[in-house]
């Protein structure tokens, strides 16, 4: 009786394959298109993102526009890829569409950082206050951008730290651009002692920032006496350079101005105390000289 059990259920699932022959067929043949259409979607999406990246470098557009751009053409055709795998297999878009929406909802609800930094990211790229390559200052954190991602920002410090920063922090701070300018200004302040002769200072300040070629000459330059402080008179000494001579030109003019000082005698004052004593008569001493009577 168990042979014949296994023979009737063996013809049995036999004529179920005969008379779905038709169907199981044309599932299998979904399910191969299904997987093909989402193979050649990943391949036409990586193609399409780097041609458009490639045509936007070539047109001379920013690094991180063209980087931000093509990573949204590459996502946006994956997921049309999905929603077209998915209606192969014979599942209804319209439904799937409408249920990725009620999940983006509550994932969007979830995650509000997330997409605050995609929201700051679109208006990074979409105004650009920095680009790649330039030396900039986040909210205290400066460096040299590297590239500006969908949610952060990469940056890469003076001591070669890479800092990525949420793009949502950065538009709620203040962005400092120190590359975006050519030229820029050097400002010091001079201090010097009140026994100073004010012409002789005016006059060796003014030789040393006239004699560095590297101090823009068709640039207004000041060197005025600013302040008369508690301890010295300060000067102020304002001049303009290209921005790559910055830093070099900051170092040098003060090391001269230094120099110039001490072969002059001129003394640069520092904070002093003075502090005087006053002898206070102790109780004993009073005692000693007071008159006894007999």
């Amino acid at each position: 009786m168990d042979d014949l059990n296994v023979v009737d259920s063996i013809n049995n699932a036999g004529g179920w394959l005969v008379r779905n022959q038709a169907l199981l067929l044309s599932y299998a043949v979904n399910i191969v298109a299904a997987i093909a259409i989402i193979i050649i979607g990943m391949i036409i999406a990586r193609a399409v993102a780097n041609g458009v990246n490639r045509v936007m470098r070539a047109r001379h557009i920013d690094a991180t526009v063209a980087d931000f751009l093509s990573a949204l053409v590459r996502y946006g055709i994956i997921a049309f890829t999905l929603i077209a795998a998915l209606g192969r297999v014979g599942v209804q878009t319209a439904s799937v569409i409408a249920v990725l929406g009620a999940a983006g909802l509550a994932i969007g609800l979830a995650l509000q950082g997330s997409l605050s930094n995609l929201a700051a990211g679109v208006l990074l790229v979409t105004f650009r206050p920095f680009r790649a390559g330039e030396y900039v200052d986040l909210g205290g954190v400066a460096g040299t951008v590297l590239n500006v991602q969908i949610f952060s920002t990469t940056l890469r410090t003076v001591d070669a730290r890479i800092v990525v920063i949420p793009n949502g922090k950065i538009i709620a701070n203040n962005i400092i651009n120190f590359s975006r300018e050519q030229v820029r200004r050097n400002e010091f302040i001079i201090g010097v002692s009140y026994e100073a002769d004010i012409d002789q200072v005016k006059q060796i300040l003014t030789e040393i920032i006239e004699s560095d070629e590297r101090i823009l000459k068709d640039r207004e330059m000041t060197v005025r006496l600013n302040e008369l402080g508690a301890s010295s008179v300060n000067f102020v000494i304002r001049v303009w350079s290209n921005s790559s001579d910055l830093q070099a030109v900051y170092w040098d003019v003060l090391e001269r101005i230094k120099k110039a000082f001490d072969a002059n005698g001129i003394s640069i004052p520092y904070p002093q105390m003075d502090v005087n004593f006053k002898r206070v008569k102790a109780p004993q001493d009073d005692a000693e000289h007071t008159p006894v009577n007999h």
